[in-house]
């Protein structure tokens, strides 16, 4: 049993984790069903609609968009050759990886840390952060994200996959860029979202 200063801790503790819990926000009715909505299923290696896009060498495959989710995230499966992965930027929303090949290398507030199968991160909105891939394999994370509606900046400033290509091609190479076209990485920058 916890005695003097360690029971105070313990309450604190257990107050400000479950802060956000859903046993502590009020309670309210669930709306009715919304017969509109349809039930989304994602198959990227045979579905050729999803958007395929290829950015920086990496391979982004938005399984599903903010229309799917009535605007509320948005997932991506991401492919990351040996090499890749965006240089450091930030954003104003959410993101959340989940590695499910593979491992990468994180910079967070500078700080690096190796995030291998299995693992899963949060980045909070707005802070610095990029990540790549150290090691001689591909990586293969999913991207969570609270910003449903970039999907057309994100393929503004990417290439389409089109027909023909692998969708997840087992060997890819970033793409090498000359010295006078490589991104300068001090400013911030968007990260790939749908």
């Amino acid at each position: 049993m916890a005695r003097g200063n360690e029971a105070g801790e313990v309450t604190e503790r257990n107050r400000l984790m479950n802060k956000h819990a859903i046993t502590a926000q009020p309670i309210s009715p669930i709306p009715p069903d919304d017969l509109q909505r349809k039930l989304a299923v994602a198959r990227p290696n045979e579905n050729e609609k999803l958007p395929h896009i290829a950015l920086m060498g990496d391979t982004y495959t938005v399984l599903l968009s903010g229309d799917d989710t009535d605007g509320r995230y948005c997932l991506i499966d991401m492919l990351i050759p040996p090499g890749g992965g965006p240089g450091p930027h930030r954003h104003d929303f959410e993101e959340s990886f989940t590695i499910l090949e593979g491992e990468i290398e994180t910079t967070f507030r500078g700080k690096k840390s190796v995030v291998r199968a299995g693992e899963t991160i949060n980045i909070p909105a707005n802070a610095p952060h990029s990540f790549r891939n150290a090691s001689q394999n591909p990586v293969r994370p999913y991207a969570f994200a609270r910003q449903p509606d970039k999907r057309s900046s994100l393929q503004r400033s990417a290439l389409p996959w089109r027909p023909g290509q692998p969708l997840h091609p087992r060997s890819m190479r970033p793409r090498k860029m000359s010295s006078s076209r490589k991104r300068k990485t001090s400013r911030p920058s968007t990260a790939p979202s749908c």
